[in-house]
Order: structure tokens, then sequence, then C-alpha cells
């Protein structure tokens, strides 16, 4: 067995749902699969001591499952005042609109087609629902509308699909773009530098006590990737199939369809920089 300590990001053992933080308890949606491995972590992030709440990521759209979090919620005597959405993928925001019919909350996301209610999220905006502080990062690349959420008081980020708990993301070309994903990741780790984040709270897979370390990780990875790929080109594999068989060969083939995605994306990153 490996020691998880060694691993990227350090990543927690033992149930995912729960308390993370002081702030932050994850109830996770029973959703797993290859692509979103344990499930979508749903989190209730309230202020100690306030009975309002916010929910990040509701989640797909299962009754059991969003009844679960507000039952969670409930249990700790917070009522949940507003639903963020990190991006739009259908395992993190299917079950939105049915949350906010039961919740009666609006949903706040980048996307305005996500949005339920008048206000949207942007760079610099800063939830204060009951006492709160989450400061809204921009980190487009997986999706183009993907959000992070720091937490400052509990030194984390919750970084949606953007930073995983195990393993790494796809970039979901054409709507993700290298490009964006690589400045997405410089800047999660400026947090980690210059605003003293080490938690990583991410929207699959378990709380990573290392946030530095998970993202120099991320960056290393990608910066291996793209040497590779740009190597398969060299050696006559151009189309993109051809290059996720002989890159991504040692990945589960029921992953080749997402690989295939960032293998898009990194060959048009390659074309833009002018390096195939």
């Amino acid at each position: 067995m490996t020691d998880a300590t060694a691993l990227p990001g350090q990543p927690r053992g033992g149930v995912l749902s729960g308390p993370a933080t002081r702030r932050a308890v994850n109830v996770l949606a029973p959703n797993a699969s290859a692509m979103t491995l344990d499930g979508t972590n749903t989190w209730i992030i309230s202020e100690p001591g306030s009975d309002l709440a916010v929910v990040i990521d509701p989640g797909p759209l299962n009754d059991v499952h969003l009844q679960a979090v507000i039952a969670t919620a409930e249990r700790a005597g917070k009522r949940i005042a507003l639903t963020l959405l990190t991006h739009g993928h259908s395992d993190h925001a299917a079950g939105a609109g049915r949350f906010a019919e039961l919740t009666r909350t609006p949903v706040r996301a980048l996307d305005p087609a996500l949005r339920l209610g008048d206000e949207g999220l942007a760079a610099g905006n800063v939830i204060t629902t009951g006492g709160l502080e989450l400061r809204v990062v921009p980190t487009p690349g997986h999706t183009s509308d993907s959000l992070c959420f720091h937490l400052p008081a509990d030194r984390a980020v919750l970084t949606g699909d953007t930073v995983l708990g195990r393993g790494t993301t796809m970039v979901a070309h054409p709507d993700g773009r290298l490009g964006d994903y690589l400045d997405s990741l410089r800047r999660l780790r400026s947090l980690t530098v210059d605003d003293g984040v080490h938690t990583v709270l991410p929207g699959h897979g378990p709380v990573l006590d290392d946030a530095q370390g998970a993202i120099e990780f991320y960056l290393a990875h990608r910066a291996h990737r793209l040497a590779q790929v740009e190597t398969a080109v060299e050696n006559g594999h151009s189309a993109p199939a051809a290059v996720v068989a002989h890159v991504y060969a040692d990945v589960d083939r029921s992953l080749w369809p997402a690989a295939e995605l960032s293998v898009r994306a990194q060959l048009e990153y390659l074309e833009e920089h002018g390096l195939i």
C-alpha cells in the first residue's frame, strides 16, 4: 500500500463525506464512475455559529442526494441560503434547478444559462452569506466557465474539476483550452504561495492537504504530456486518436474519449505556439 503522504497533494484517507475543515462539509453524490471517481463532492460551506449555509455544486439530478444535502445542513442547524456552481458539467450542475426549488435559493454561476436569479459570478466577487467569506477565482481551462472558490479563513480552495483529489483532469476541448488551463493552475499556485492556501477541496476524490504540491504536480504532468504529444506528432502520429493510443497506452481505455479531448487541446496549443 502506498503512503498517502507520498502521493501528490497528500490526499486524506477514510470516508469522503463529512466535515473537511471548520467551514466545509462534503456530501458525496451516488454517481461514482471512471470519470467522476467516487462521485461528485457537494460542499456545504458555512461560518461557525451562523445559521446560513452556501452549497457549492449540488451535483446530478438525484432527489435522494439533494435531500441528503438539505438534511445534512439542517442537522447542523443551518438553512441553505445560496447555491454556487464551479462549472456547468451535468455531474456538478444538473441538480441545481431542482435544488433551487427545494431550498428556494438562487443559483449563481459564471454562465448566464446556469443562473437562477439576478446575480451571476465573476472574478473579484466575494460571497458573504452568513458572515462567510468566499472569493471567486476564475479558472478557465477544464471548461470556459470553470471557477474556484477561495475560503481564506480555512486556508482552502474549492476547485471543482480544475484540480481533483485523485489523478488529473481533462481539458474539455473545444470549450476548454490548454493555455487557459495552465494559466489557471498558475493562478491557483499563487494562492498557495501568496495567500497561504494549503487545502484543496475538490469536486471529486479526497481532500488534499498539500495544495501547492498538488498544483506543482499538475503543472509538471501537463508539461510531460505536452512533450509526449509533441514527440508523437514528430513520429507520425498526427490524428488525435492515434496520439491517444500512443501517449495514453497505460490509461484505462474507457477514459480514452476524455483523453482525446485533452489531446485535441494539446495539439491546438502546440500549433498556436508553432511547435508542430
